[in-house]
């Protein structure tokens, strides 16, 4: 049996010695941050996407050799396992086949099959299966016994074929192979139950639906276990379709060759063809088509984490606007506009409420407040949350930056996904004590314009909203990935010792909750730290949490000029040896690329720091704490286009991609609604991944296709050159499209799961619904 090690090498294309490393560190508590940043000398260079794979993989494997262990036990104890079996076992390279196996062996409750074989009748099953020119009824005279509870022949031919059926149905070869040959050639209908069409109608495009299991792509599987589950569709498996499925089907043949059972005309064929039938029928597919539903679920639904996680990912490392006094507006009609100016830091320095819209209306009274905080807190961004009134809200920004004229302010509308859930939370309640709950979604707000990766990790991830289908989903599933999107985005970008939250902080590698809030506490009992030996201070820090986090954690200003850099303290030496050899000093030498590049990294290479180590040195010395985001860029609503009512066929509008999903990309174009850009209508060729094309938050120019006011539908089209009232190809089956070079975006990605529009927007443009 090949190794975990080496089976995971082969998945992945590397060396055995490269996975043994990283197993080991991972073992050891190390992270994938860690091991993929200061660990590529021991790993080969193993990156975080590689690392994260074998992760998984070392999970499931080592789960199969567990079973595999139970498995061996449970048939050693029964006095069955012998040498050919045990082999069998040590060579199931997946828990579908292992349980295939060990079907037969299985504690089980005493079934037909076993009461038919203690009344005695296995003799009778083995000779009609190995001689069928005997006589079924006649064979089975001398087995009646109503002592034994076989009344007549009747009785002992059914005890007969129970056990037949039970001997195919546990036949781990044959099983294997049905369950591949249905997979390939089934396919899953759907119906509308009676009564259902009215309440189901968001599902009437499977109403009377049948697709090849093989075809469906995941938002579709997602789409149609939802309706199953809300009792609106009824979902069957069928093994072939009907309309050319043979009378005997080639499932049924495949069993009858397996056994050797041919109708030649013999007294027994016959009985043994129905047995077969009655196999098939009666309990090998329907336990297949359990299996295959399952199949079909997992995969759509790892698809779907997938593309959540991407989008997360895309999210998260968005463009920040950076370091600067930012006013927070959370739009509101009756209750009125939330506004909260934070510094450059992220500090509250100011509050208030204006009524600006209906009913109030205090337009005026409203603009003069806001002015007034903007002046006095020297404020450069405005940021404005994309829900209820956001336009309104917009065109009021609008008017106080043309009022103002100042050359630095600029307004954004950014998504608000998830400001609420974060107002109500126990943290925000601990950082912004005494602030009412309404203002906390604008300060929210304005700090996601300022950095949307410190801002947005106080969040759930769930709640950010850039999924599809996300609450159907394992939750285990999606949590484990989000948190591993996460993880590597936070460390990627790197922290800011000094400033950074307890929940930014709980996710550089090595931390955790529980030692971001000692440091958090430490910070605050003894000023900021000087350097990052002072980490050693914090209590229960010990030294392998230290040798996780430090590099990862940045000291702007501090005592070690390389404690802002991405350079680990283990690798202090080798910069020093730097500093020797090019007789310098530590300040000069940070950003000077002139002398940095000029040296030869294998110089600096000794039994300690392998290559790889030294160049990412001399890299993070030329650019250290270098960010690894986009610039920041923002998108231009435009002026008059503010509702659906506005908007016609040919408009071509910029936007801001707000969600993707498997069928197409959510733009929000400020009109409240998000219009989508079906797959099909994303480039001239055929694209198989949406965020090939596009991501979350990036700026895109779109043309508007088709306006359903009645069902508030945007349909947009990234080719500008489509024709109006051309719709783009779509079609329940597969996706054409077509597309544009994707811009760099700004933070101000609407997080816009759209959830409840999903089914309906698979087969033609729709929208997502904007949450208020």
């Amino acid at each position: 049996m090949t190794s975990i090690h080496a089976r995971i090498a082969e998945e992945l294309k590397v060396k055995e010695q490269q996975v043994e490393a990283a197993v080991g560190l991972l073992d050891g508590g190390a992270t994938v941050p860690f091991i993929a940043r200061y660990r590529k000398e021991a790993t080969g260079s193993l990156d975080d996407a590689q690392l994260r794979t074998l992760e998984e993989r070392l999970t499931y494997l080592r789960e199969l050799e567990d079973r595999r262990k139970v498995i061996l036990d449970s048939i050693r104890e029964q006095g069955k396992l012998d040498k050919a079996l045990e082999a069998q076992i040590m060579a199931a390279d997946s828990k579908a086949r292992l349980e295939d196996i060990y079907l037969p062996y299985k504690p089980k409750r005493r079934t037909k099959a076993e009461i038919a074989k203690e009344a005695g009748l296995a003799p009778l099953a083995d000779l009609l299966l190995e001689r069928p020119e005997n006589d079924p009824k006649i064979s089975a005279l001398p087995y009646v016994s109503p002592e034994k509870n076989i009344a007549d022949v009747t009785a002992a031919l059914d005890g007969a074929r129970a056990i037949l059926i039970e001997r195919f149905a546990e036949n781990a070869d044959l099983i294997g192979a049905l369950r591949e040959e249905l997979w390939a050639k089934a396919r899953l209908k759907s119906e509308v139950r009676e009564g259902k069409k009215d309440s189901g109608a968001k599902f009437s495009d499977y109403f009377d639906f049948a697709e090849a299991l093989t075809k469906m792509p995941s938002h579709r599987v997602l789409a149609l276990f939802r309706g199953e589950r809300e009792e609106i569709l009824s979902l069957t498996v069928e093994p072939d379709d009907p309309a050319t499925s043979p009378k005997v089907s080639t499932y049924e043949q495949r069993i009858m060759r397996s056994y050797g059972i041919i109708d030649q005309g013999r007294p027994g064929d016959k009985w043994l063809a129905e047995t077969v039938r009655w196999a098939w029928r009666t309990k090998i597919f329907i336990t297949l088509s359990i299996d295959l539903r399952l199949r079909l679920w997992t995969m759509a639904e790892e698809e779907a984490v997938r593309i959540f996680a991407g989008n997360l990912r895309d999210l998260l490392l968005a463009a920040p606007a950076g370091a600067r006094p930012t006013l927070g507006l959370d739009p509101g009609y009756r209750t009125g506009v939330k506004v909260a100016v934070v510094d450059a830091t992220g500090k509250v320095v100011a509050t208030s409420t204006v009524y600006p819209h209906e009913p109030q209306q205090r337009w005026d009274e409203s603009l003069a407040i806001l002015a007034k905080l903007v002046l006095e807190h020297k404020v450069e961004l405005i940021a404005i949350g994309n829900g209820t009134a956001s336009r309104e809200t917009d065109k009021l920004a609008s008017e106080l930056v043309k009022k103002l004229a100042q050359p630095k302010l600029n307004k954004i509308v950014v998504s608000e996904a998830g400001a609420s859930v974060y107002s109500a939370s126990a943290y925000a309640s601990a950082e912004l004590p005494g602030l009412d709950v309404t203002l906390r979604g604008a300060v929210s707000i304005a700090r996601r314009l300022q950095d949307p990766l410190a801002e947005l990790v106080k969040i759930d991830p769930k709640s950010i909203g850039v999924g599809q289908y996300q609450h159907d989903l394992s939750e285990f599933k999606l949590s484990r990935s989000l948190d591993a999107v996460v993880e590597d985005c936070v460390n990627g970008v790197g922290v800011d010792l000094n400033t950074a939250s307890a929940p930014l902080l709980a996710r550089v590698s090595g931390i955790g909750e529980t030692l971001a809030q000692n440091i958090i506490t430490h910070r605050d009992a003894h000023g900021r730290f000087a350097t990052r030996q002072a980490l050693k201070d914090v209590p229960r820090l010990g030294p392998k949490a230290f040798e996780q986090c430090a590099g990862f954690l940045r000291i702007p200003g501090g005592d070690d000029p390389l404690d802002a850099s991405g350079v680990h303290p283990e690798s202090y030496p080798v910069v020093r040896r730097i500093i020797e050899a090019t007789r310098s000093d530590i300040k000069l030498l940070i950003g000077n690329a002139q002398v940095l590049r000029g040296l030869a990294p294998k110089s600096f290479v000794d039994d300690r720091f392998g290559l790889p180590t030294v160049t990412d040195i001399l890299r993070e010395l030329e650019k250290p704490g270098r960010d690894p985001r986009p610039l920041f860029k923002t998108a231009e609503f435009k002026a008059g286009i503010e509702t659906l009512n506005d908007l016609e066929p040919g408009m071509v509008l910029e936007g801001v991609v707000t969600n993707v999903a498997a069928f197409g990309a959510f733009v929000d174009v400020g009109v409240h609604q998000d219009g989508l850009v079906h797959v099909s209508a994303m480039a001239k060729s055929f694209v198989k991944d949406p965020r090939q094309v596009v991501k979350p938050g990036d700026i895109v120019r779109v043309k508007v296709l088709e306006v359903d006011k009645p069902r508030k539908r945007i349909s947009l089209t990234l080719r500008l050159d489509d024709e109006v009232g051309s719709q783009p190809q779509r079609s329940l089956g597969g996706d054409r499209s077509s597309g544009k070079q994707r811009q760099a975006g700004p933070p101000a990605a609407t997080g816009n799961s759209a959830d409840g529009a999903m089914a309906e927007a698979l087969r033609r443009a729709g929208l997502g619904a904007r949450k208020p």
